[in-house]
């Protein structure tokens, strides 16, 4: 499409939020060797994506003006040199490279080794959702000794923010491979937690929620944490001789506590997590959900126009499942 202009949404600095993204033009992109070129049909907002805005990669990344967001379903338009596997009207889903972003767009181009075809039973709405959010779950646990091929061996999990968008597909993923789940989240959501499987649930607020303590009085093998501001010190104490807690949003304190626990040879890890997903895991994910046998959840869904209040909600917090633009 030489030439072609689309609709997108970009900002050009630091700061700002959602008053920041400005529908602007652009020339529809062309894809490069081992590139497809996508329709757009529908993308989701994670975290990264304002904290990336509020200069979390600075002085690294963005390069301005950012077209932002990452995970996107849609369909192939087009091929670049090399790919082989893929052909206009593959109904796809991928995770941009974060580095370039791009999603926000009618059309975008997005590397082979980060897609995965989607069968019909699997929309683009549900797609979409899966890379970062479902990719960190699945990986998380898999770091941990996870199974999900039944060969697995039980053991306890705490997942903390267990209804947002990590968390809701961790508890999914953690009763899949056979692992007994203890999640907190807030009072309005204890319900939603417990219908997705998790065997204990406990209210944040509360005492028992803020000291993490499970109920059953379990030791926690395994934390996969994906809120923020909760001290080692409270993990340590509830976790197994050898449990470790894996931080999906490790800050400069993450690696404090990761340099004393190896000074110290203490058996109970706090271990920085950084996502690295393929196609293959794509696949794997698309598979579940198109068995039913994993469910994303949507708090909201919101047409290409109101991209900003997509991106306000997102950065307010407390989301259940994903918020997903309509492109």
């Amino acid at each position: 499409m030489p030439g072609k202009l689309m609709n997108a949404f970009c900002y050009e600095g630091y700061k700002g939020g959602a008053a920041a993204l400005k529908k602007v033009k652009i020339a529809v992109p062309t894809p490069k060797k081992g590139e497809i070129l996508v329709k757009v049909e529908a993308v989701s907002i994670n975290p990264s994506d304002w904290k990336i805005q509020n200069g979390i990669m600075r002085p690294l990344y963005p390069k301005f003006p950012c077209v932002p967001v990452s995970d996107v379903a849609g369909e192939v338009v087009n091929i670049g040199a090399g790919v082989n596997d893929f052909q206009p009207g593959d109904k796809i889903v991928t995770t941009l490279n974060f580095m370039i972003g791009r999603g926000l767009a009618e059309y975008t181009v997005a590397p082979t080794n980060l897609t995965a075809k989607r069968p019909h039973e699997v929309s683009a709405i549900e797609a979409c959702s899966l890379p970062i959010a479902a990719g960190s779950a699945f990986k998380t646990l898999e770091s941990v000794g996870a199974k999900f091929d039944g060969t697995g061996k039980p053991f306890n999990v705490l997942i903390t923010a267990a209804s947002g968008g990590v968390g809701h597909f961790a508890v999914q993923l953690a009763k899949l491979a056979g692992l007994h789940v203890t999640a907190t989240c807030g009072a309005r959501n204890i319900d939603f937690v417990k219908s997705l499987g998790a065997d204990e649930v406990l209210d944040y607020r509360t005492p028992e929620g803020e000291n993490l303590k499970s109920p059953s009085g379990k030791r926690y093998d395994a934390v996969v944490k994906c809120s923020e501001g909760i001290a080692w010190s409270v993990f340590e104490k509830n976790l197994s001789e050898t449990g470790k807690v894996i931080d999906l949003s490790p800050g400069f304190s993450s690696f404090v506590t990761v340099a004393l626990k190896k000074i110290t040879f203490s058996k109970k890890q706090l271990v920085p997590f950084f996502l690295k997903i393929g196609s293959k895991d794509l696949e794997f994910l698309v598979g579940l959900v198109k068995d039913g046998k994993l469910k994303p959840v949507i708090d909201s869904k919101h047409p290409f126009d109101k991209a900003a209040e997509a991106w306000a909600k997102s950065m307010e917090g407390h989301a259940t499942g994903k918020i997903v633009i309509e492109i």
